[in-house]
């Protein structure tokens, strides 16, 4: 069976009769990109449920009265979270290969599976090394979709909404998170993998018939394919001559320069792409999120807080649910570069705050009257955080990335961001007894710095331009629109 054979009947009705790519509308149909970028990002929700797991689990597998037939020491809880950063990196790094040689749809498709194994694992577990087990199979499930379903998004949408559409992969990630954050206020162990097991075969049934990506089919030598899936993606009227042509001249430049992947790593625009990919993977990592998010609850509670916990936990993750939808409004009429610039220079002052808080505070001054201050520093945090570092990388990667080396290089850029991850989180508490917590926080600040000046003059402005466009500008066909010094 070919991809147009298992199109739904909805997509099929899409098709134009005659075929010719002739006459019809330069403008593609919105909806239907819109409605495959949400059966795609089902997924990423799921991955979302993975992320947020732990904050409801681990406290019950902890607590020593209750039922469970194990419980787990503070150090085993560590290397349960911990092991799903080692397994998203491990996930990640061939996780583009496998798109280039299965297809960015058949991959993803299979991805559900290690979601599905994990929570099988987590709901039969009878020790803490059942849990290592499943958590690194989640994980590297969860890295290889961070590679692929944002290689996916970019190549399905059109330039006008490409943004947004990528921006989703922050948006549904924090909706799984949130969700299991609040199934977990009310919910036994049993009954939140349960809940979580349920979403990976919802995104089965729909994706299952989502049309592969016109870039890949195109690789592939499968042009009437790709007019097809363009067609399926742009709606019937849609006159994919222009589109098709375009995207047949990138690859055949691409093509008639390289030879092997080293040699593709040598151009100019690949190089620059590169350096664009894994510094920003770099800065959203080492801007202290997971650590501001870890230990957000406690600094509402030493602010005189008196919310509980698993509030305190829901409301951060509504926090980056709303900020994200904001940014997804934001991106393709404010552009990325600007979104950038605001969230790395408001994370700089936030954090500065937060450690002039925990300065006076380690100190021992009294810090009463300034108790809402680094309440108000964390939520501004997220919120800013959300609207720019938080999405923008991983949609950044599918944008500037050459299609000959896109596939490996987005799985290196995600494989740098998870084992970043895993050493800001493993390192977290050595940071702390040597620099202090002001210090810690002050040297995170300092990297949001570093960010926003990495945003100014490194990272250029994909805002609708094409995939071609973007290329040109890399490569320095097209110096007039470049931000690159």
């Amino acid at each position: 069976m070919t991809e147009l054979q298992n199109m739904s009947k909805v997509e099929e009705a899409m098709l134009p009769q005659n075929g010719d790519g002739s006459g019809g509308n330069a403008e593609g149909a919105k909806m239907p990109q819109y409605l495959v970028t949400l059966a795609a990002t089902m997924l990423v929700f799921s991955g979302g449920a993975v992320i947020g797991w732990s904050a409801p689990a681990l406290p019950m597998l902890e607590n020593t009265n209750s039922t469970l037939p194990f419980h787990t020491t503070p150090d085993e809880s560590s290397w349960i979270g911990a092991l799903l950063a080692i397994g998203a990196l491990i996930g990640a790094f061939p996780a583009g290969s496998l798109a280039d040689m299965l297809g960015r749809k058949m991959s993803i498709l299979v991805l559900s599976a290690p979601l599905l194994l994990s929570w099988g694992v987590i709901f039969f577990a009878g020790s803490a090394m059942m849990l290592y087990a499943a958590r690194l199979i989640a994980g590297i499930g969860l890295g290889a979709i961070c590679t692929i379903v944002p290689m996916y998004i970019a190549e399905i949408a059109e330039d006008s909404i490409r943004g947004t559409l990528c921006s989703s992969f922050q948006l549904m990630l924090c909706c799984g998170i949130l969700f299991t954050y609040t199934v977990g206020a009310g919910a036994t162990y049993y009954q939140i993998a349960a809940a979580c097991s349920v979403l990976p075969v919802i995104f089965i049934v729909a994706f299952f018939r989502a049309p592969e990506t016109p870039v890949f089919l195109l690789k592939m030598d499968r042009r009437t394919q790709a007019e097809k899936s363009l067609r399926a993606l742009r709606g019937s009227q849609y006159n994919t001559t222009k589109e098709l042509h375009a995207l047949e001249n990138e690859l055949n430049k691409q093509g008639k320069v390289q030879t092997s992947f080293m040699q593709a790593l040598s151009r100019r625009e690949a190089k620059l792409a590169i350096t664009i990919s894994l510094g920003m993977m770099f800065c959203q990592q080492l801007s202290g999120i997971n650590i501001v998010i870890f230990y957000a609850s406690k600094i509402f509670k030493d602010s005189g807080s008196t919310l509980p916990a698993e509030l305190c936990t829901i409301l951060v993750g509504l926090a980056q649910v709303v900020s994200t939808l904001v940014s997804m409004v934001l991106i393709d009429r404010a552009g990325r570069k600007i979104l950038l610039q605001i969230s790395a220079a408001s994370m700089a002052v936030c954090l500065s705050i937060l450690g002039y808080y925990f300065l006076k505070k380690d100190r021992g001054d009294d810090v009463s009257s300034i108790g809402l201050v680094p309440v108000a520093a964390v939520i501004i945090y997220i919120l800013l955080f959300a609207i720019g570092f938080g999405p923008i990388p991983w949609m950044m990667s599918g944008e500037v990335l050459p299609a000959d080396i896109k596939g490996v290089c987005t799985g290196i850029a995600v494989s740098l961001n998870w084992t970043l991850a895993f050493i800001v989180t493993k390192t977290f508490k050595m940071l702390t007894d040597n620099l202090g917590n002001a210090g810690t926080y002050f040297l995170f600040a300092g990297i949001c710095v570093a960010a926003l000046l990495f945003s100014t003059f490194v990272v250029i402005e994909t805002k609708g331009k094409s995939l071609q466009e973007v290329q040109d500008e890399l490569a320095g066909r097209n110096t007039k629109r470049s931000n690159v010094v």
